[in-house]
């Protein structure tokens, strides 16, 4: 017989923070303050699996119920850069899968997406069988591919430095000290406005719309003291931010955003090294720098920039469905060149009506 599962409520179960305490491969993505601000915002259902009956939970696989109008299901989780089964035992992975698999025929989910950081937890063609019939589940297959950064805080911070690009990361920040730019961090209201405005600027510039306002608030919020807003401005005219959240002795980089028009400054590499220095104080040992899409070559280069060391990070899904590249045809053109021109107001009602669909 499979290990048998149990479904538990990660924001009203006591043990799950407990869980998140002791696993080493728990992140800010995994706590309250994150899946809590996905409820509150977007009305996604958080739950967890967990082959523990009783007494402190030695598992846990996260996911949210995302239902909308046009499609529901189940992923871990949503707008996560990454997700990793709490899980070390391969026949519990097996156990959970198993569960999600027949959850997803019974109820009909189009689909379930699992976002694992790392290939080594058990997702293996050989592991043990999910039920007592012997019969394993469809195994999840990829799809979906991106670069994962990180970066290592450990060292002293003179090789932080010196392991930055020498003429586009350590120029920059050197650019940016002499332009007398100033940096303040913190997660009041005036800051996490300050950061929405650049946002817009940036997804406007981008052709796209913003995430919801109310979805970093939320954050602001859910997260407390582990959600940061790192503020570049010149005199006194907020120029970039970046947003940052943080986990035992890691910092995760989740959202930046800039002002086009004062690029040459130099204020995102001057962000990044503040951010840095300010987390290394607070005893932080990485910097998590998220993933980037392999069609944003830019985006990767500039965490290659910062030293940070690249790995690959694959999402997996029932039913398979191969990712294609996203291809610039006529309708992905018309946004581009209409967006820029929105109102600020309907620009962020098209975010809020677009997101909660895309999680």
């Amino acid at each position: 017989m499979g290990a048998a599962v149990h479904v538990v409520d990660p924001l009203a179960d006591p043990r799950w923070d407990g869980l998140l305490a002791r696993h080493p491969r728990a992140s800010v993505f995994h706590t309250r303050g994150w899946l809590d601000a996905l409820k509150r915002t977007y009305g996604y259902e958080p739950f967890a699996l967990t082959t523990t009956s009783e007494g402190a939970l030695e598992n846990g696989l996260a996911l949210c119920r995302v239902k909308t109008p046009f499609a529901r299901r189940l992923v871990s989780l949503p707008f996560s850069d990454h997700c990793d089964p709490l899980v070390d035992r391969p026949e519990d992975v097996s156990a959970m899968l198993g569960f999600l698999k027949a959850q997803q025929e019974r109820e009909r989910w189009r689909s379930v997406e699992l976002r694992p950081r790392q290939a080594a937890w058990g997702l293996a063609a050989e592991a043990p069988a999910a039920g007592g019939d012997g019969a394993r589940p469809s195994w999840p297959a990829e799809s979906a591919r991106y670069v994962h950064h990180a970066l290592d805080l450990a060292r002293p911070a003179e090789q932080v430095f010196a392991g930055f690009h020498p003429s586009h990361t350590q120029r920059a920040v050197r650019r940016a000290e002499r332009e007398g730019l100033t940096y303040e961090a913190g997660n009041s209201e005036p800051l996490v406005s300050a950061f929405y405005g650049l946002l817009r600027l940036t997804r406007r510039r981008h052709g796209l719309p913003p995430q919801p306002r109310a979805w970093f608030r939320n954050l602001a919020t859910s997260l407390g003291d582990q959600l940061a807003v790192h503020l570049a401005s010149k005199d006194g005219q907020p120029i970039a931010a970046i947003l940052t959240l943080g986990f035992k002795r890691t910092i995760v980089y989740k959202y930046g955003a800039s002002d086009a028009a004062f690029h040459r400054l130099g204020a995102m590499p001057f962000l990044f090294w503040r951010a840095i220095q300010d987390a290394r104080s607070k005893g932080i040992i990485e910097m998590d720098l998220g993933r980037s899409d392999l069609g944003q070559p830019g985006l990767a280069a500039f965490k290659d920039h910062l030293g940070a060391e690249r790995a690959a990070l694959a999402y997996c899904a029932w039913p398979v469905r191969r990712a294609r590249p996203p291809q610039p045809g006529a309708l992905s053109r018309l946004a581009r060149s209409v967006v820029p021109l929105l109102p600020d107001a309907v620009l962020d009602w098209s975010g809020r009506m677009l997101y909660r669909h895309l999680g």
